[in-house]
């Protein structure tokens, strides 16, 4: 089966996304992480680095997976290969 044009374009497209996504995985885990313990100031009564490596990094983990979502969904539409409703 030979690839067509439309089909190089998705997934160019989607890899690119998804290595945009993978960079931004990675300094939420790493870099901001290894960072926090600098930040030494009180927020909502705990220190800040805590509240970034506890909860800050997971709000970005399920914001990175909502858009991957949606932007896959709206790639699926533009070149047609989006799942059948039932």
């Amino acid at each position: 089966m030979e690839l067509t044009e439309s089909h190089r374009q998705y997934w160019r497209k989607n890899l690119r996304v998804t290595a945009i996504l993978l960079v931004i995985w990675f300094v939420l885990t790493f870099v901001v992480g290894y960072f926090a313990r600098d930040l030494s100031f009180s927020f909502f009564g705990w220190p800040f680095s805590f509240w970034v490596g506890a909860q800050g990094a997971l709000v970005g983990y399920v914001a990175i997976i909502g858009y991957y979502a949606w932007y896959m969904n709206k790639l699926d539409i533009e070149h047609g290969v989006e799942e059948a409703e039932e």
